[in-house]
């Protein structure tokens, strides 16, 4: 059997349940994973403020746990408060998305500081705050208020809209930017080189662990990349079915702690 030594985990609908809190039986699988020597990664599309009060939760920084935010534009240590990788996307390219966005109709926000900088007031935007616990500001000018790189833009629109916006971008976009669909109403774009993987891959390296020993659960597009790459890729239920199609495991949803089964079975019983 594997030995594995880290455990990566996105948040949303996949640790946290539909009403985004976790479950009393995760929270204490995960604390025994922790003391048993697993170490525990968040990976998210969130900004890292917004998984701070999760990381919290579940005691990262008492147990050396680590934050992999922005679909893997930084890796943060939970116990040193440090930021250990950062990669950007250019000035120039978010102006360019901004006014791709506002030609096609859509929303785009961005982050300053612990700020979501949007275009224009919209319910999806509302949907972020609600999620990250951010603020959002809405300035007169979008992009004099943004004068400097970024960790990456998301472009909002109805799921239907968006999905023909992805679509109709791919062969403009190319190479240039990372693009990922994270929920059906968020595109986000990041510098290329980054994805959850790349990150994992990197933060795995820097503490001397082989991939074959990490377990990476998730359930939508912006998880793929992880679930191919780590020895154990785990589906939640409620992924989708790009998702379960690449995965060596599918577990329960997550409103019936898909997490406590993959820890039970894959963790838990190896020591």
């Amino acid at each position: 059997m594997i030995n594995y030594k880290m455990l990566v985990l996105d948040l949303d609908d996949t640790l946290l349940k539909s009403d985004r809190t976790i479950s009393e039986s995760t929270k204490e699988h995960l604390l025994r994973a922790q003391k048993n020597g697993i170490i525990i990664v968040l990976a998210s599309g969130r900004p890292t403020y917004g998984i701070r009060k999760i990381a919290d939760e579940l005691c990262l920084s008492e147990n050396s746990g680590y934050i992999i935010s922005y679909n893997g534009a930084r890796i943060v240590d939970c116990k040193l408060g440090k930021e250990l990788y950062a990669c950007n996307i250019k000035r120039e390219q978010l102006y360019n998305l901004f006014d791709m966005a506002i030609e096609s109709g859509a929303y785009i926000q961005t982050y300053v500081g612990d700020y979501i900088i949007a275009s224009k007031a919209n319910e999806y935007t509302d949907i972020e705050k609600q999620i990250t616990g951010m603020d959002i500001l809405v300035p007169d000018n979008f992009k004099k208020y943004v004068s400097d790189d970024v960790v990456k833009a998301i472009v909002l629109q109805h799921p239907d809209k968006l999905a023909k916006i992805e679509k109709a971008w791919r062969e403009k976009i190319n190479n240039t930017m990372y693009m990922t669909i994270s929920k059906p109403f968020f595109l986000e774009f990041m510098n290329k080189d980054v994805d959850k993987s790349k990150s994992i891959e990197r933060l795995a390296d820097m503490l001397g662990i082989s991939m074959s020993q990490v377990i990476a659960v998730g359930d939508s597009y912006n998880d793929l990349s992880m679930i191919k790459s780590a020895g154990l890729g785990v589906a939640m239920g409620n992924a989708v079915e790009l998702v379960k199609d690449n995965a060596d495991y599918i577990t329960a949803d997550n409103d019936h702690d898909g997490i406590v089964m993959v820890i039970n079975k894959f963790v838990l019983s190896q020591k």
